[in-house]
């Protein structure tokens, strides 16, 4: 049996993995969907100026922030206070 160098064994960890991190992710979506929002209202004052693809990426990551959003609402994570 050929020995390939991936073959070996996983090193164990020497120190214990860190304790997850407590974010509040409805805040960190709704202040990205406020950019986004920002954004898309700079795009449509430039008018003709720029891409309209750049308007519809904006459109786009709102349309999915709000899905995202009914989906932690569906899942129970929104408003709730870990």
């Amino acid at each position: 049996m050929p020995s390939w160098p991936y073959c070996c064994a996983v090193p164990v960890p020497t120190r214990p993995a860190p304790p997850p991190l407590k974010v509040d992710t409805t805040r960190v979506v709704l202040i990205g969907t406020g950019l986004w929002a920002i954004a898309l209202v700079v795009l449509l004052v430039l008018g003709d100026r720029v891409d309209r693809m750049w308007t519809w990426t904006c459109v786009a990551a709102i349309v999915l922030a709000v899905i995202g959003l009914g989906i932690m609402k569906w899942q129970g994570q929104l408003g709730r206070k870990d």
